[in-house]
């Protein structure tokens, strides 16, 4: 999987994701955030509160760290998976 097709399969990831309700299409600026973070986190416990952290700052509403662990979950199996055919 080359860097641009890991990048979008993560962005589809994040833009299926729904948690406030708002529409697939709502939540560009956290999706961005969240990509940023992919760069230098490994680690799905961390990820997850840096989601749940970016979400929630945007948002000012909570955000069950269970779903976020979810997420980054799918988000590093996408990144590992990718660059294991680099």
């Amino acid at each position: 999987m080359q860097t641009q097709e890991m990048n979008l399969a993560m962005v589809k990831v994040l833009r299926n994701w729904d948690p406030f309700n708002q529409g697939e299409d709502f939540y560009d600026p956290e999706i961005a955030d969240c990509m940023i973070a992919m760069r230098d986190i490994e680690n799905s416990k961390d990820l997850a509160r840096k989601i749940k952290e970016i979400y929630e700052f945007s948002f000012e509403e909570p955000l069950a760290y269970n779903e976020c662990l979810k997420i980054a979950e799918k988000l590093l199996t996408i990144k590992n998976n990718a660059s294991c055919s680099f």
